[in-house]
């Protein structure tokens, strides 16, 4: 990397890509971008002295091919104006997944990958370091709470990666330690099947040198990979690292103890409600018990932990009435969500808004999204975000909405949702998807707070 002083990223405003813009600024490079719109990430990227440009212009790009290293997320179309030219003009390219492989090699690469869960746990697991006092540099898929950063930088050697399946980024890395938190069908405008994504997964696991711990009953085993191979579950007994002796209060937060391979860490509390964010904790502790930390250390960490921005965020909980944000765009990871409020709110009332990401995922998994979305008591369905995509013919949010057993749904678009909402009898309220549904988090926690109290 030395022989460039300037990094321009084309889509800087995306999760995976601002982190790395905030590293090579840390590193004392010139770091500049262009991204689609301004938002609230970008923002921030323009307050620590990143230039951030919204239209495609190819002279905003550093002049000095020689001395520019260009940055790209695959979500960049390939006919997009600066991409083209940089492509023709002499410039070093590489995707993201290819710079954060680089970053990492040569360093002791603790890894999250899964279809699901791998934000939270990911930065769950660069908070237990970082807490622990070992530290670590960490590139996260979400907003940590605790940190409020995407990116966490330390002297040592130590690097925590949200390990991405989508388009095999993740065989860029070569981890020390991995976790692998679930292999669902997604992204099959990537791999046409499930079959191709546990592929994917299973020459991930080969690529681990050290250890690869997945969750109790995926199909990776020890012909898949040279590491060696332990497991983690919920609360199954069959797991390495397990939890036992759960109890839960009146709000949602669990305290149990941990079992793994050397003995049992008890009296354990999760920082954040639900029950996935127990199996997300042992999935992160195995990791640093694997690592070597003290368990006493990780028992702090657990319970100092503040989530993820978007991972089960609660905006508003007073009595009689709450809200929850949450990134969920696949139908298991809707399922585990309303599984979680069912658990913290039983025998409440669940308004679920769900915003469809993609027009290949609401077309690969519409009756998937119908059937979880079916568990709330009344949906609200917008139109689809289509990120990346072009449209494709027949495919819009009509083909979940039709399948939608449940009497109490609405479809709108998403201009009408805070006027829909503001009619609507809210007791427990829920926001799901990946694409920009977050820009209404604030709004509708005021809205909240006007209609039922601060």
């Amino acid at each position: 990397m030395g022989k460039y002083t300037d990094i321009y990223f084309i889509g800087i405003g995306g999760i995976g890509m601002s982190a790395i813009a905030r590293y090579f600024k840390f590193k004392g490079y010139n770091v500049s971008g262009y991204d689609r719109t301004p938002s609230e990430l970008t923002g921030e990227l323009e307050a620590e002295g990143i230039a951030v440009h919204y239209d495609d212009d190819p002279s905003m790009i550093p002049g000095d091919a020689a001395g520019t290293l260009v940055i790209y997320t695959p979500a960049i179309p390939h006919d997009m104006g600066e991409l083209r030219y940089v492509m023709e003009h002499g410039y070093k390219v590489l995707k993201r997944s290819r710079i954060l492989g680089e970053i990492t090699q040569g360093q002791r690469c603790l890894a999250v990958a899964g279809t699901h869960g791998k934000t939270t746990t990911s930065t769950l697991l660069a908070h237990i370091f970082e807490s622990s006092g070992e530290g670590c540099s960490a590139f996260l898929g979400g907003i940590s709470k605790n940190y409020g950063s995407n990116l966490l930088t330390s002297a040592n050697d130590v690097v925590v990666a949200e390990a991405d399946e989508f388009d095999r980024s993740f065989l860029q890395l070569h981890p020390e330690i991995a976790v692998i938190t679930a292999m669902d069908a997604d992204h099959l405008d990537i791999y046409s099947d499930l079959a191709h994504v546990k592929d994917a997964f299973k020459a991930f696991a080969s690529q681990v040198s050290g250890t690869v711990i997945k969750k109790y009953g995926l199909d990776i085993g020890a012909g898949d990979t040279g590491a060696a191979v332990l497991t983690y579950a919920y609360d199954d007994v069959r797991a390495d690292f397990h939890a036992k002796n759960i109890r839960k209060d009146g709000c949602g937060y669990f305290r149990f103890d941990l079992a793994y391979p050397d003995g049992l860490i008890e009296d354990c509390t999760s920082g954040v409600p639900g029950w996935v964010n127990v199996e997300n904790g042992i999935a992160a502790a195995a990791i640093a018990l694997t690592y070597g930390l003290a368990p006493e250390k990780i028992r702090g960490a657990l319970a100092t932990f503040s989530g993820v921005k978007r991972r089960f965020d609660i905006h508003y909980n007073r009595p009689g009435h709450a809200y929850i944000d949450d990134y969920a765009h696949h139908p298991a990871e809707i399922a585990a969500a309303v599984s979680s409020i069912r658990d913290i709110f039983p025998d409440r009332r669940l308004t679920a808004v769900f915003q469809p990401h993609l027009y290949t995922r609401t077309r690969d998994f519409a009756a998937d999204f119908a059937a979880a979305l079916d568990k709330a008591d009344r949906l609200i369905l917008l139109d689809i975000y289509p990120a990346r995509e072009e449209p494709i013919p027949g495919i819009t949010s009509d083909i979940i909405f039709d399948r939608v057993r449940n009497a109490g749904k609405i479809l709108i678009s998403r201009e009408e949702l805070m006027d829909t909402l503001e009619k609507e009898d809210i007791d427990i309220l829920a926001t799901f998807g990946a694409g920009n549904i977050d820009r209404y988090t604030d709004a509708i926690t005021e809205m909240m707070e006007r209609r039922y109290g601060k």
